[in-house]
């Protein structure tokens, strides 16, 4: 019996100083909005920039947390933590998306009672502080964009920042809105639209998410489809205990028994396996554990072509 790690090892986040400069620049100005637009929602008396405003700390708080994820991230593993500790950038963005739905329930029940007592709005002072806001918000965009589609951290960070955009180009239309016709029950309407926009998302986030967390199968892979072409790898006669999970979003592991076929070179099977996983399926660490023709399971998978 013989086994063999594909592949060298772990891959290491090399964008990591990059994505900590774009953080700290977001966060800068986020906390800076954040004050400005809370003091407005209290002078000027509205709900949606409250509820701007409320997204906008949930910004900082996802940006703080991204800083100390990318940090802790980048220690090397120990004794202890074998893996490391990249696994802490998935608790922090479950944690921002946890925030996000506390946050919408929040503006929800505010708006229930605004609807039953309407209350007086300012909408030039609304306008102007929604207006700084979207500045705000396309420059942290800006900074976080390129970082997104490689971190979850990042992204959970980026599609903060982006919903709240979108909120500012609400409070901004119903304050013109409000300025012109006096209905100030278009306040509550676009806090609830707000949180109703960014719901979808921050839901997509915590199922991404939380499937890291169970060591689900990486979304965009099948297990089926990896199965069947590691059945076609010549000297491969059986497989079972086939697992591949993630331990954030582009460090994907797989582990696996092969039964060899009668004269078949384990230490060619195995590199011919490894091979495929890191060129077909992206899969930069497997351990491959192979057995001879007459070795016996009793949790066999099938192989289907």
């Amino acid at each position: 019996m013989a086994h063999d790690h594909g592949q060298g090892g772990h891959s290491h986040d090399h964008t990591a100083g990059a994505n900590a400069k774009m953080l700290g620049w977001a966060l800068a100005l986020t906390s800076i909005y954040l004050v400005a637009e809370v003091v407005g929602g209290i002078v000027y008396n509205s709900l949606a920039l409250l509820s701007d405003a409320a997204h906008m700390m949930t910004d900082v708080a996802a940006l703080v947390i991204a800083l100390m994820a990318i940090k802790l991230g980048t220690k090397p593993s120990d004794d202890k933590r074998t893996y490391g500790y990249r696994r802490f950038e998935i608790l922090a963005a479950t944690f921002n998306a946890v925030l996000l739905f506390a946050v919408a329930i929040y503006v929800f029940v505010e708006a229930i009672k605004r609807f039953s007592q309407p209350q007086e709005v300012q909408s030039v002072g609304m306008m102007i502080v929604a207006a700084v806001g979207l500045v705000v918000n396309i420059a942290s965009m800006r900074l976080l964009m390129s970082g997104s589609d490689k971190s979850f951290n990042v992204k959970g960070a980026y599609l903060e920042v982006w919903a709240d955009m979108i909120g500012s180009i609400g409070v901004i239309l119903g304050a013109v809105a409000i300025r012109f016709t006096g209905w100030t029950w278009v306040d509550p309407i676009v806090a609830v639209a707000i949180g109703l926009w960014v719901l979808p998302r921050t839901w997509i986030l915590l199922r991404d998410t939380t499937n890291v967390l169970l060591e689900g199968v990486p979304s965009g892979m099948s297990l089926p489809e990896i199965r069947a072409a590691i059945s076609k790898v010549p000297g491969v006669g059986g497989l079972h205990d086939l697992h591949i999970w993630s331990m954030s979003n582009d460090d994907v592991s797989a582990t696996m028994h092969i039964t060899l076929t009668t004269e078949a070179d384990a230490d060619q099977v195995r590199a011919a396996v490894a091979g495929l996983l890191h060129n077909s399926y992206g899969i930069e660490h497997s351990t491959i554990q192979t057995e001879g023709p007459e070795a016996e399971c009793s949790h066999r998978e099938e192989l289907h072509p």
